[in-house]
Formats: C-alpha cells, structure tokens, sequence
C-alpha cells in the first residue's frame, strides 16, 4: 500500500512538472487563500451580484475572469508594487481610495499571477480587437457617450477625464483588447450590478470594436 501511495505522489508530481505553469499555478491557489486575498475577491463564476446591496458589500472586484481581463506582464508588476486603479475607493463615489493594497514577494509573485492568469471567461472571443488609435472609438469614448466623463485617460499630455470609474491611463498594459470588447457587449456576463451604462442595443458591434481599439492603444509613448 505504501509503495502504491508513493508510486501516485511521483506520477502527480511527474504529470505537473511535464505541463509549464500547473504547478505554479495550484501553488498560487494556495497563496492567495493563505494571504486573505479570498477575503476580498471571489474567483469561482459565475457573478454573484443581484443587487446593488450585493455588489456595495463587496470589498474588492471579482477575479474569475481575471486571465482573460489583464495583460500578465502588467498583472505579475502590480501583484509585486500594487498602485491604485480606481481614483475612489472602491464602491464608493466620493470616499478617495487610500492605496494601501497588500503586495507580494518573491516566488508568490508568479504563482498567483499563473493562477489568476488561468481563471478565463468562455465569452471572451481571442484575437478580434487590435490596438489601434481609431478616430470613431475617440470621437464615441470621449464626445459621443462620453465614457471620459467617468474615465480617467491621457489627453494629449495631460490627464483627463471623470474619477467616477476605474483609471484608463495607459489601460493598454493592463487590459486584454478582447476583454474589453466581450465586456461592452455581454456586460452582465462580468458585473450584472453596476453603476456603468450598458451600451447594448445603443451602440453597434462595430462601434463597440472601435472603441475596445482605441481604449488598448492607450500605452506611454515612446
């Protein structure tokens, strides 16, 4: 029995080590349970939220679809030197948001950022949007909707642009085009609670695309 059970651990540790990332990745599960993060941020779909008391008792965005919102360089960088996102604390429209989100060090780096890199959304469609500078996603984004009234985002050289929503500055590092686009076309897919607009039926597929486009191209100049 005892040589069976050894026999099992080997050909577990065997099968992990033959596939790049899985084993990172279970360990970064057990990272981010040890260091609270389940505390703050869900990582098993679909969205919970009903209502708006719902999503105000969340103290942090879920994560289920996190590898398929974020862009893992930028996620693996934030994880080790976490600066904040949101102007406002999140949930609240007038309460600044006071940083502070706890960091992490060393090898727990890359193992949370492979586990949450491997939490996707099925409703992301992979390789449709291109970052690009598109003229109709600006003129939407910033006179038409507006989304800068509650976006902040680089104008030019200045920032611009509401403090309402989560920043956009340089959103290119951070955010995966495709998500994007999935976002603004099955929002209640993401977060069936929110203060945002749907633009569903308000704006067409292409103008949604166009808009995903312009919103990655927003990365420093070189």
């Amino acid at each position: 029995m005892r040589a069976i059970t050894h026999a099992a651990v080997a050909a577990a540790f065997l099968a992990a080590a033959a596939v790049p990332g899985q084993a990172d990745a279970a360990a970064g599960d057990e990272v981010f349970a040890a260091k609270g993060c389940t505390d703050c941020h869900y990582t098993e779909g679909p969205a919970r939220e009903k209502t708006i008391d719902d999503q105000l008792a969340k103290k942090g965005p879920e994560l289920f679809y996190a590898g398929s919102k974020f862009q893992k360089d930028w996620l693996a960088a934030w994880l080790a030197e976490p600066v904040p996102i949101r102007p406002m604390k999140f949930g609240s429209l007038t309460e600044e948001n006071p940083g502070g989100h706890p960091k992490l060090e060393g090898g727990d780096v890359a193992a949370v950022t492979d586990f949450l890199m491997g939490l996707t959304s099925a409703d992301v469609e992979a390789g449709v949007v291109k970052p690009k500078k598109n003229p109709k996603g600006r003129q939407i984004f910033t006179k038409k909707m507006p989304c800068s009234g509650c976006h902040q985002y680089t104008a030019r050289k200045a920032i611009a642009g509401g403090r309402s929503g989560p920043s956009l500055v340089e959103a290119g590092l951070r955010l995966n085009p495709d998500w994007i686009l999935a976002y603004l076309r099955k929002p209640d897919v993401f977060k069936p609670v929110k203060s945002m607009p749907v633009f569903v039926g308000i704006l067409s597929d292409k103008d949604m695309a166009n808009v995903a486009a312009y919103i990655a191209s927003f990365k420093p100049k070189k």
